[in-house]
């Protein structure tokens, strides 16, 4: 096969559609600490004080993989707090199995939570942060259990379990 202008375009525009799809950011960018949150640390501080897939997951919005948490079999009574700085996010009552593999919840404690718009992925859906950092925790969809019928899809690795 030749190398042609043709086939070159093909490529680098299938290549650009690629990238464009997966949603590819620049490594190194602390992602969620872009806002002005009260409860700051620097990026060496954030991969000193979590483990590896918090950090991706709080600072990067990355995503665990489904089923993976341990906080999907919790169901003792407490609260679920974030993992980069223990806020309070949501209480254990409100704690529902979505069958989806993640932690997910129908509310959130009054004042805990904040929300961006994702366009990633070709959709858009809305992203949920730490009002107190600004980390990365999940998603919140319009298809969850009455009273809200909303389902906050949040990643374990962004939470930490309290018990009463």
């Amino acid at each position: 096969m030749a190398i042609d202008r043709r086939n070159m375009l093909l490529g680098g525009s299938a290549i650009a559609a690629i990238a464009a799809f997966i949603g590819l950011r620049p490594m190194g960018t602390a992602i969620a600490a872009e806002g002005d949150f009260p409860y700051k640390l620097s990026d060496e501080e954030w991969r000193a004080k979590l483990d590896p897939a918090a950090y991706d997951v709080l600072r990067h919005e990355g995503t665990e993989r489904p089923f993976t948490s341990p906080l999907n079999d919790e169901h003792g009574a407490g609260t679920f707090v974030c993992a980069g700085c223990a806020q309070p996010l949501f209480a254990a009552d409100t704690k529902f199995d979505s069958g989806t593999g993640w932690p997910s919840f129908y509310t959130f404690i009054d004042g805990a939570i904040g929300t961006t718009v994702d366009k990633s992925l070709f959709m858009t859906r809305t992203e949920v942060h730490c009002s107190n950092c600004g980390g990365h925790q999940g998603h919140v969809f319009e298809d969850g259990p009455a009273p809200t019928g909303l389902r906050y899809c949040i990643n374990g690795v962004a939470l930490n379990f309290v018990a009463a």
